[in-house]
């Protein structure tokens, strides 16, 4: 698909979006701290209005065609970073990581994840312009990977992964952290921290996202812009977003449906698409197939929406009529957690 947009715009675009982040990443490496309930919701506010502007923008330079693709893209994008950020939740807490320093961690985390998805993003946009049949193999994987997310005794995201027991036999590992260093010296030994094991985990997860996220927004859109650019939206403020929902992640228990719901409509958008653009000699004699349905954007956006609204609304519901069944209260975020607010407060002090 050939870009309407205009190209300052797009090079000017990736350059502010890269100057960000990398702005981001310096302000965690020159001050860790855990955020407050309130500049987590100020970042996580702003970047939500970037990320609608952006998509105005797109609306006004572009067309609607390509601006409700981005607004698809990016809410398709960010349920599926809100499903890598539950995993991290899970690696951080394997790992015992300190509060203080969880922010870089997740940083870095989603700096890797960005770097995994770039990569798939051009390896991707370069398969599909020689080799459009790859949407049945994008189709049946985002259907398999659907199952995989609802199906019972799913795969559980440890510390003690296949990946991890490996470094660990090559790798000297101290037994504690030095404040948010990689490497310390333990008897005189140098060694690396427990850090390095978080962030392989980290990679390791990302890396096998990118491989369910880039099939799925490629089902939205064909243009490696809109792709990049919805994938960095999704990813911004992600870390200050799990800072604000705090313990409200593990509740989110039909998050999971809502976006197996997705994966498998889009899944299924691709199939469609690569049968009513059939060449291959073995489908209908490599006729495209005319009863093919083509499913449009603005349908695509609206499923996402709903099915993300369902599994939102019902989470919350479920998990305020278990909270009421124990006598708590639903509360969001580190406000929650006066005793890991303190621990926060105490690093930053030291």
């Amino acid at each position: 698909m050939n870009s309407v947009l205009p190209l300052w715009f797009e090079i000017s675009s990736m350059i502010v979006l890269v100057a960000i982040l990398i702005l981001d990443l310096l302000l965690i490496i020159r001050r860790p701290h855990a955020p407050s309930m309130r500049e987590a919701s100020l970042w996580v506010g702003f970047y939500v209005l970037l990320a609608l502007m952006f998509a105005g923008a797109i609306f006004l330079l572009g067309d609607v065609q390509h601006g409700t693709e981005f607004l698809a893209g990016w809410l398709t994008e960010y349920s599926l970073s809100i499903d890598n950020l539950f995993v991290f939740v899970l690696i951080l807490g394997s790992f015992s990581v300190p509060y203080a320093y969880q922010q870089r961690a997740l940083m870095i985390g989603i700096v890797l994840a960005l770097i995994f998805r770039g990569m798939f993003i051009l390896v991707g946009a370069a398969v599909i312009e020689r080799f459009l049949a790859i949407f049945f193999v994008f189709g049946a994987w985002l259907i398999w990977t659907a199952w995989q997310q609802v199906k019972p005794g799913g795969e559980e995201h440890g510390g003690d992964s296949w990946v991890i027991r490996q470094v660990k036999k090559v790798v000297p590992i101290s037994e504690e952290y030095d404040g948010g260093k990689f490497r310390t010296v333990v008897n005189g030994k140098r060694m690396w921290t427990p850090f390095l094991l978080v962030i392989v985990s980290l990679g390791t997860t990302d890396l096998l996202f990118a491989l369910d996220s880039i099939p799925a927004i490629f089902g939205i859109t064909q243009s490696p812009f809109i792709v990049f650019t919805a994938n960095v939206f999704a990813l911004m403020g992600l870390r200050q977003l799990y800072f604000l929902l705090g313990g409200l992640l593990e509740r989110l228990v039909y998050l999971k449906y809502g976006i197996a719901a997705i994966l498998a409509f889009i899944g299924v958008k691709l199939i469609f698409h690569a049968l009513h653009e059939n060449s291959l000699s073995i489908i209908n004699g490599g006729e495209p197939v005319k009863w093919a349905p083509e499913i449009g954007t603005n349908f695509s956006l609206l499923f996402i929406l709903v099915a993300m609204a369902i599994a939102t609304i019902a989470s919350v519901v479920h998990a305020r009529k278990d909270a009421k069944a124990h006598g708590e209260t639903l509360h969001l975020g580190a406000a929650s957690n006066p005793a890991k607010r303190d621990e926060a407060s105490d690093q930053d002090e030291s």
